[in-house]
């Protein structure tokens, strides 16, 4: 039993001394930053915006009848002066004619007047008729000369009227769904529309902007905070919805001089070059105003901005060697860097790397890689017959030394005894 309580104690023992040692410090996650400095960057203003047409003419009808035909493809485009639908034109072609006749036997009435007159002319100088009955007869001619004029300008309605039975497009461009199909009474009195042609090369984007806005940037611009350009032109890019970017730049070409009095806000416009029909009218796009440079702006690189609710947020290494959390407010994205109206100072260290590893308040290591740097070029390998320390170095083997041939001519012994 005294062995077992011997042991209990003793694991107690060791218990308490563990739980009296300290916790190990959390290690340095090593980071990479960039340290925030004043520089030139554009002065991006993102506002989102509206494609609208260059032109839009509405066809409607001129005159009244039955749509016969359409003479042209929905959606395609159109040039000026190419029909598009013919209305039955029997009826204003029986009218011209009729017209026509009338305008025959008024010149005919309007030649006897005047010859009338021809001859009650000499006969009135002559007194064999009363200058009364000349002078009738002279208002008789004049009367119907002004005939024979009302009758031609009513054929030359008629003439304008045949014509319009031909609907043609009044501008180019692409023309839209037709709003009548062959066998629709169409009005001239009610101006039936029958379809729209807009123009789509270039486009319009227009925007609005909050006065307030637009006074301070007129103010940076007068004080020297944001130049312009040479030509004093204002640069816009578009995104599209998908995140894709418009490869042609626009310039502003509009800006209105009186605000809405229910927004606020002042109207602004855009034309772009649309060559391959990207744009279309009615589509929404993101529009980034290059309004000249603000020379003392701050950058950071996207990767190191947390995107939230407020804006965004950075880890900022403090003097301590920890990450800190500092949120900033975001301008617009420029060549993959967010302009940082708010938040950061020139000379703050941001953390652009391991950002999913740090918590706020944790140990950062500061391990930027030097500018220019190469890794350290290998060395060749040594000669694996380095000496060990202590060996001896194998002994050199001496050439073996030749042994001299014995002479041949002599004998063995001197001579021996004569016996």
């Amino acid at each position: 039993m005294k062995p077992i309580l011997a042991g209990l104690a003793a694991c107690l023992m060791l218990t308490a001394c563990s739980s009296n040692e300290e916790a190990p410090a959390p290690q340095a996650v090593p980071v990479q930053t960039i340290t925030v400095k004043r520089q030139s960057i554009p002065n991006v203003i993102e506002l989102p915006g509206r494609v609208e047409p260059v032109r839009t003419a509405e066809v409607r009808a001129r005159v009244t009848g039955i749509v016969q035909q359409r003479l042209y493809e929905e959606g395609t485009d159109v040039r000026a002066g190419q029909p598009l639908f013919r209305i039955d034109p029997r009826e204003l072609r029986a009218s011209y004619a009729q017209t026509q006749a009338a305008l025959t036997r008024a010149r005919a009435t309007a030649a006897n007047a005047r010859a009338v007159v021809e001859r009650y002319r000499p006969l009135v100088e002559e007194n064999a008729i009363s200058g009364q009955e000349y002078d009738a007869a002279l208002a008789a001619a004049r009367e119907a000369d002004a005939n024979v004029a009302q009758i031609r300008a009513q054929l030359e309605s008629s003439s304008l009227q045949l014509g319009y039975t031909t609907v043609r497009a009044p501008i180019s461009g692409r023309a839209g769904r037709a709003q009548v199909t062959e066998g629709a009474l169409v009005s001239q009195g009610e101006g039936t529309l029958m379809t729209r042609i807009e123009q789509i090369s270039p486009v319009y984007v227009s925007f609005a902007q909050a006065a307030s806005e637009v006074l301070k940037l007129r103010r940076a611009i007068t004080g020297g905070q944001v130049d312009l350009d040479d030509n004093d032109r204002v640069e816009v890019r578009l995104t599209f919805s998908d995140g894709t970017e418009y490869p042609i730049p626009g310039y502003i070409d509009f800006l209105a001089f009186s605000v809405d009095q229910e927004t606020g806000t002042v109207e602004l416009r855009a034309e772009f070059p649309n060559p391959d029909r990207l744009l279309l009218p009615g589509e929404f796009v993101r529009a980034q105003i290059y309004a000249g440079q603000v020379p003392d702006g701050l950058v950071v690189p996207q990767r190191a901005v947390s995107l939230t609710e407020d804006g965004g947020s950075v880890f900022v290494v403090n003097g301590e060697g920890q990450a800190t959390v500092r949120p900033v407010q975001l301008g617009a994205m420029v060549d993959g860097n967010w302009i940082i109206e708010s938040g950061l100072k020139p000379g703050d260290k941001v953390i652009v790397s391991n950002l999913q590893k740090i918590r706020p308040g944790a140990p950062v290591k500061i391990a930027n890689k030097a500018a220019g740097g190469k890794p350290a070029a290998k060395k060749p390998a040594a000669k694996q017959e380095a000496k060990k320390p202590g060996a001896k170095a194998p002994a050199k083997k001496k050439p073996a030394a030749k042994k001299k041939a014995a002479p041949q001519g002599r004998s063995k012994g001197k001579g021996k005894s004569k016996e």
